[in-house]
């Protein structure tokens, strides 16, 4: 069975993000730029889940001289490296041409680029993508683990031990009479 077309492509530029986060800066230099993206794609995975996006997180080699790779995270995201010299603005403009005739076969409803960077903002509106900024992504992010929050606690089940404390009183009184054997079952 094939996967489902995402609601969109999103494309974002980790270090960028990190930059312009508050909380993200603030784990960087509290515990290191490993923690802050770890950090990062943890808020993606589920803001990205929720959304049916297909999240792709671009990192720049960032001095380190390696190959690029990719690590898939979950069916929704998955983590760029750059090859050493090349920036994540590169690998996303890369991205924006290729995505391109998709946009306009309309294979693929949206694709959107976060970043704060404003070269980079024009260039991929250019190519027919989206531009959000970091900051939107953040409040989209919060918002969203906001809403998810909620979702989960209007389905958690009874804090009760019991199961019979969980279900509605209607099959509660159901399940009493067949155990008193006052109805057949």
């Amino acid at each position: 069975m094939s996967r489902p077309l995402p609601q969109a492509v999103l494309l974002v530029d980790g270090y960028n993000i990190i930059g312009a986060w508050p909380c993200l800066k603030k784990t960087r230099d509290r515990a290191g730029l490993e923690a802050s993206r770890g950090q990062l794609i943890e808020d993606l995975i589920n803001y990205s889940a929720f959304q049916g996006y297909e999240t792709q997180i671009v990192f720049d080699a960032q001095y380190q001289n390696s190959c690029s790779n990719q690590e898939v995270i979950t069916q929704h995201l998955s983590i760029h490296y750059t090859d050493f010299g090349q920036t994540a603005d590169t690998y996303i403009e890369k991205a924006c041409a290729s995505f391109r005739p998709y946009l306009k076969q309309s294979h693929l409803c949206r694709l959107i680029v976060a970043t704060s960077d404003r070269t980079q903002q024009l260039m991929v509106v250019g190519y027919g993508a989206e531009w959000m900024s970091a900051l939107q992504l953040y409040y989209d992010v919060e918002a969203i683990a906001v809403r998810a929050r909620r979702q989960h606690k209007s389905r958690k089940q009874s804090s009760s031990r019991f199961l019979a404390n969980s279900i509605d009183a209607k099959a509660r009184q159901r399940l009493a009479d067949l155990r008193m054997g006052l109805k057949d079952v």
